[in-house]
Parts: C-alpha cells; structure tokens; sequence
C-alpha cells in the first residue's frame, strides 16, 4: 500500500490544535494522519506506526514518523489496528475505519511508560532450552546465511548498582549450525572457526550502561580463534517473571550486536581468490536470553 509522505504545513486553530488535515488521495483510497506528540505536547519524530488490516491480519502499512511527528498514510477502506510506540514510553494503540475520500486525522499524546523491575542481585544463569545464539551473515553472490550455536553456556551477575554487573558467555564452536553439514563442516575448519585449536568462543562484559527505557548498553571482549576484540551488544531488557519448571525467577532479554571476521583473521579476501564461495565479512549476532535466579534451591532445567 502507499505510503504518503508528504510534507506540507499544518495550521492550528485558537486553542493551539491541529486544525483539519487534508491529503491527495488515490481513487477509493482513504487517508490516516496522526500527529504523535510526548507528554509536553512536542513532536515525537522516529516514532514506529504500523496498521495491521483487521480482515486479513496483514500489516498494511509501516514506518516512523517525520521530525514534525507526521505520518501519513493512503489505505483501500476497511477496519484497521493502528500500534505507535518510542522507546522509554507506553505504546498508543487503537482501531479505526477508514472511508474511501476521507482523512482520518488525529493526535496522539504517549506517556511515560512504567519502569521493569530489575532483576534480583545475585547469579544468573542462562537457561539452554529457553536461550538461543543465532547470527546472520551476507552469503557472497547468494543473500543471507542464517544461523546458531547449539551449545553454550554463561550467565548474569546482578549488583546491586546495574551499572556494576556483568556477563559471560562461552559457546562450544563446533555446535555451529546453519542447517547444512557440508558448509558447517567448513566452518569448523581451519578457513574459518579452526575448532580444533579454537573450540570456545567467549563473551565477557565490561560495563553496563543505562540508555532509557528498557534499553541498555552491554560493553565487552569477545574471544574467537585466537583474538580478542571489544564489542557492544544493543541490549533489550524484557523483564522479571516466576514460573517455570520449579516456579524460580527469571529474567529475559534480547541482544544485539556486529563482528567483522577479519578482526579475528578469518581471511575471506583469500578464500574468494581461491573461488571459494563464504560468508561475507560482517556478522550480525543476536541473542534472546532467559536466565534463572541460581540458588541451592533452583531446579536443573531438563535437557
């Protein structure tokens, strides 16, 4: 569906709110305007909207605001879930009819959204069936390889003060798996990941730092065949529950980072020369973690 990004002045009336909004319209389209403003009343730019069709549960429409909080879309007519949400503030959902000629236009005020709880200080540790260690690199000439280590281990050493906690991750490399066994037998050889003289790959944090919301910033080394680089991991955290298998508490969030390999002497320029066909030089990591709250009392999860 179109999308109509269109820039144009918006008057106001006596009482300082948007006056009517008017768009050019494809023949039996209908318009939505919405103007996501913050508490304050400023304009929120970057701001993410999505319209999901309530009739087929397809997302018709997505993007982010303009830096005037705009956003402007042209859609057949029919019934809508319009979703607007920012980082650090409670997202803004509706439902709307939209008319074939018509604009339906609006403001949205978002509101601060409430703190997550931090975990409990104290050992955390990864929960195998429940965490997974996935990457996605460019495949040269062919598009993208997507993949996961199978096994790892590590955990989460909560203070007291955040900012003062720290993470270690070490990944059996030999479990690296791409869903073909020819191109992850390579992978283990010595053009790539070398596991016999390199079997782990390790991830150890240095700082912790808060960037508002739920979002955080993990600092750290990571080790892989051989050498050591620093990296960061754009960190979401997602929250404290109980439940499980023995009602223990535990943690979650989703991290993400990139590696460049030839930081870490894997040579693809050479193997391309070779008329090998490998992944390309940026690597971009994801990790979706749940840890448990580790105790003389928590259960071993099963295998």
């Amino acid at each position: 569906m179109a999308l109509a990004l269109l820039q144009r002045w918006r008057p106001k009336n006596a009482g300082g709110e948007p006056a009517g909004f008017t768009m050019p319209l494809p023949p039996g389209a209908g318009g939505v305007v919405r103007e996501v403003v913050d508490p304050m009343g400023s304009p929120i730019a970057a701001a993410e909207v999505s319209l999901t069709a309530l009739d087929t549960h397809r997302v018709a429409v997505r993007g982010t605001t303009d830096p005037y909080g705009f956003f402007l879309a042209a859609l057949p007519p029919g019934r809508y879930s319009l979703l607007v949400s920012v980082d650090g503030l409670q997202p803004h959902g509706e439902t709307l009819e939209v008319e074939a000629g018509a604009v339906a236009d609006e403001r949205v005020w978002l509101h601060p959204a409430e703190a997550l709880q931090l975990p409990t200080p104290g050992t955390w540790l990864f929960d195998p069936p429940h965490t997974a260690i996935r990457f996605i690199a460019k495949h040269v000439g062919m598009g993208h390889v997507h993949g996961r280590f199978e096994r790892f281990e590590g955990g989460i050493r909560i203070a007291p003060d955040m900012t003062q906690s720290s993470v270690q991750v070490r990944i059996d490399a030999s479990s690296i798996n791409t869903g073909n066994n020819t191109r992850d037998s390579h992978l283990r050889s010595a053009d790539f990941l070398h596991v016999e003289e390199f079997p782990f790959i390790d991830f150890t944090s240095t700082r912790f730092s808060y960037r508002g919301g739920s979002k955080w910033v993990l600092q750290g080394s990571l080790t892989m065949h051989g050498v050591s680089r620093s990296m960061s991991l754009e960190t979401t955290y997602l929250g404290t529950v109980n439940g499980g298998y023995g009602q223990e508490l535990r943690c979650a969030a989703l991290a993400k980072g990139e590696l460049h390999r030839e930081d870490y002497t894997l040579n693809w320029r050479s193997m391309l020369a070779r008329g090998i066909a490998v992944v390309g030089p940026t690597v971009q990591l994801e990790l979706d973690i749940q840890a448990m709250h580790h105790t003389r009392d928590t259960p071993t999860p099963p295998e």
